[in-house]
């Protein structure tokens, strides 16, 4: 995927600058080695001696320095120089001598300018100031990123697809809504002339929205490889400097460039960077300046350059919609909001078989039972995966990735790596043991459409010390209360393993409790699932509902509102608490022969873990 950008070739002058600058250097480092004639032909002598002359009145006229004391001498014998030099001596009395023998004194005459030096000192700081100049100027008109002077000057990207990476519809799978409202774009692109007939008007403007990693930038690749047309790339981030006015005179570059070469696309990666609400968030005013000034600027724009007879298309992604300013959102700027969500079963594995292309699969790969397993995975999730699974093949010397490899990236993706160097002590592993297999136990009778496959006790990540893996037997959207109860038993059902078997609890249980929590909150605050309080939400739904934040603030509420939602909340979980320690109570049995073959091998799975689930009774107290 070549991408250039476009400079400007540096000035001819400003290599001929330099040389010329490095010419008048060498010679002014030359000149200070040149010789003074007059100072170095007169001999120097001794200090003792020119005293000794000076008493003797052969010395008739002396020029004095501090560095040097040059001297005539009056009647200087055959072949003696009539002019010495010596240095001087600190001597207070040296003028008072001089004058009583009546020798002529005075300050050195001053030196002969060199006219070679002068003229060095007034031509090369002038140049050193236009090489300076000419140095930053055409960094900033070649467009370079960490020019000093580039601040103003738009840093996107042209994006130029060959043949070979080219980027299609057919190589975007999962989001086929999302690609079916992207390709009215393409083909207006191709032939406008068809909508203009009609009278219809093509959307200035696109947002694509989504989680993470589901396509976006993808999706905007694949658009501009079918339409043909120049891609500016951009994120929203390199908008804003610390320069005031750089990003709206950057977007102003931006735009000009794109009226240039239209019809184009412009893509705005991260558009919450420079589009947030300018009133603040959760309605607080305040912002930063050249942020909205930033933001303004691109309003303007998207509202007036639509004028021309070519179209210029911007698309932008976002994770955060909900944080844009509304005179953004309105129609005539991003007239069409597009979901890019995370793609279902089938989505999935049309995405596997993508990037399975990309890999050496064995021919017993089963990519169904894949995608099956991979509930609730992004698009880059799943190329992730698959490289995962070749990273293992590679690394075990195996020429083709196998259903292992895959299986092991999965848990490596959602649970981290595996740690077979942290050893547990013989109670610790102990604990885990009767833990994870409680989990087992209470997830298998629990509802929640989710089916235990795979125990273990070997550490993973940064603190799971052992997991248990539960995969969906089916596409899930809807979750009952009866459900979401469940859910909570089962995260519950480690701690009341360690309760029932070893009479005290550990720090094991500190994220099923804190996931547990959360759930419940959210039965009672976001679904109104409590009898007591009813359909009533009592949480803002805010920021982060791509982004998979769960820290909703709660509206304002009454003392005793707060008072009823936190007794319904602990309700909730110490119900769920019960239910678990009457299932594991009533299999006793079961977890001590599930907890001592899991000490022995670290891993159940398969078959062997299914038999033994199916030996799981449900307490009539407790109800399915």
């Amino acid at each position: 995927m070549p991408i250039r950008q476009d400079d400007n070739r540096p000035n001819r002058r400003f290599g001929i600058i330099n040389l010329v600058l490095i010419g008048f250097g060498v010679l002014l480092l030359l000149s200070s080695f040149v010789p003074n004639n007059a100072m170095q032909q007169v001999p120097k002598v001794p200090y003792s001696l020119f005293l000794d002359q000076v008493n003797d009145g052969a010395v008739k006229r002396a020029y004095i320095t501090q560095e040097q004391i040059r001297y005539e001498l009056s009647d200087p014998d055959e072949g003696t120089p009539p002019v010495l030099a010596t240095t001087p001596i600190f001597d207070m009395d040296l003028p008072q001598r001089l004058e009583t023998k009546g020798v002529e004194f005075a300050a050195a005459p001053p030196k002969k300018p060199n006219i070679f030096t002068t003229i060095l000192s007034w031509v090369v700081p002038p140049l050193i100031f236009i090489l300076v100049l000419q140095f930053f100027a055409r960094r900033s008109m070649g467009g370079g990123a960490q020019g000093a002077l580039s601040f103003t000057k738009s840093k996107a990207k042209v994006y130029v697809p060959d043949e070979e990476s080219r980027v299609t519809f057919a190589d975007v799978a999962g989001v086929d809504e999302a690609k079916q409202e992207l390709t009215e774009i393409v083909d207006f692109l191709k032939t406008p002339e068809r909508y203009a007939e009609i009278g219809a008007r093509i959307p200035k403007g696109v947002l694509l929205v989504g989680p993470p990693g589901t396509g976006k930038t993808l999706l905007s690749k694949a658009v501009a490889g079918e339409a043909g047309v120049p891609f500016f790339i951009i994120s929203g981030s390199e908008f804003v400097e610390l320069f005031v006015g750089a990003g709206a005179a950057r977007v102003r570059d931006l735009f000009e460039e794109a009226k240039k070469k239209a019809p184009c696309i412009i893509f705005i990666d991260e558009l919450d960077a420079i589009g947030k609400s300018r009133s603040g968030s959760m309605g607080v005013v305040g912002g930063n300046d050249e942020r909205e000034q930033t933001l303004n600027q691109l309003l303007t724009e998207m509202d007036g350059f639509t004028a021309q007879d070519k179209p210029v298309i911007v698309l932008a992604a976002t994770n955060q919609p909900e944080v844009l300013d509304a005179a953004l959102l309105r129609p005539g700027r991003f007239d069409r909001q597009v979901l890019v969500d995370r793609p279902d079963l089938s989505g999935r594995k049309t995405i596997l078989e993508i990037y399975a292309k990309k890999v050496k699969l064995a021919d017993a790969v089963d990519l169904d039972s894949v995608a099956q397993a991979t509930s609730g995975f992004a698009g880059a999730d799943l190329a992730n995966l698959v490289n995962e699974a070749a990273l293992l093949a590679a690394r075990a010397y195996r020429t083709k990735v196998e259903q292992q490899d895959l299986g092991e990236a999965i848990e490596r993706v959602v649970a981290g790596l595996e740690k077979k160097s942290r050893v547990l002590q013989d109670d610790e592993k102990k604990v885990v043991a009767y833990h994870e297999v409680g989990h087992a136990i209470v997830g298998h009778l629990m509802p929640g459409g989710s089916k235990v496959a795979k125990i273990s006790i070997v550490p993973r990540g940064m603190s799971a010390l052992g997991y248990t893996l539960q995969l969906p037997t089916e596409e899930r959207f809807l979750n009952s209360k009866e459900e979401l109860q469940g859910q909570i038993a089962t995260l519950l059902g480690g701690r009341s393993a360690e309760e029932i078997v070893f009479g005290k609890i550990t720090t094991g249980a500190a994220n099923d409790l804190q996931r547990a929590t959360d759930l419940a909150e959210q039965m009672v605050g976001t679904y109104g699932m409590s009898d007591t309080l009813g359909p009533l939400a009592y949480d803002k739904q805010g920021g982060g509902r791509f982004l998979g934040g769960n820290n909703n603030p709660r509206r304002s509420v009454s003392d005793a509102t707060a008072q009823a939602i936190d007794k319904e909340v602990r309700g909730l979980v110490d119900r769920a608490h019960d239910d678990a320690l009457a299932i594991l109570r009533q299999n006793m049995a079961l977890l001590e022969t599930i907890a001592q073959k899991i000490l022995e091998k670290e891993v159940i799975e398969g078959d062997d873990l299914k038999q033994m689930l199916e030996a799981s009774v449900l307490p009539e107290t407790v109800s399915a």
